[in-house]
């Protein structure tokens, strides 16, 4: 029996899993496919499409997480929902981020953890997302597991409000005005 160096065998292996791995076009594919179910209503088909590319598709995992969420197409099921959104958040998807924020924000999977929400909402605010701005300026606002900063809460708000959230407008608007620059002598 020959021995083959262990590089070798790794490579090959690589190559392998490469060659079974969905490219670009076919993952594009599955996920619009997913999407047309979804949109016509074929949630359990829309749901079954999305979870074939799951682990190589984060906004395929989000949509997941958001059905089971939701209890579109499969049973609702917070507790997994929460799960595969901290995936596709973990990894860097903002619109996870948001989600994940919020459900721990409204104790969807259990107490609602203000603590563990925080993070998630100011990772995503951060990349301008509005829904995740908005929730955050509030906290900001009333001093809701943070200090409360009526300046962090206008930026925040001015974030959510560019993006068209009339909610935020209608914050900064009821917000007392910025206290007057201090000067220096």
């Amino acid at each position: 029996m020959r021995s083959f160096p262990a590089g070798l065998l790794f490579c090959a292996a690589l190559l392998a899993g490469c060659a079974s791995s969905p490219n670009h076009e076919e993952m594009q594919a599955t996920f619009d496919a997913g999407l047309k179910q979804y949109d016509t209503g074929d949630y359990k088909g829309a749901y079954d499409t999305w979870h074939k590319i799951e682990d190589v598709d984060l906004a395929a995992l989000r949509n997941e997480a958001l059905m089971l969420r939701k209890g579109q197409g499969v049973e609702k099921d917070p507790k997994a929902a929460e799960k595969k959104m901290l995936q596709a958040a973990d990894m860097g998807l903002v619109t996870a981020q948001a989600d994940l924020g919020e459900m721990l924000l409204n104790g969807e999977a259990g107490p609602r953890d203000v603590a563990a929400a925080i993070p998630w909402l100011s990772r995503a605010a951060a990349a301008n997302h509005p829904i995740a701005a908005f929730q955050l300026g509030k906290l900001y606002e009333d001093g809701d597991g943070v200090p409360k900063d009526l300046e962090t809460a206008r930026r925040l708000y001015q974030i959510a409000a560019k993006a068209g959230l009339e909610e935020a407008a209608e914050k900064l608007r009821a917000l007392p005005p910025p206290p007057p620059a201090q000067t220096s002598h």
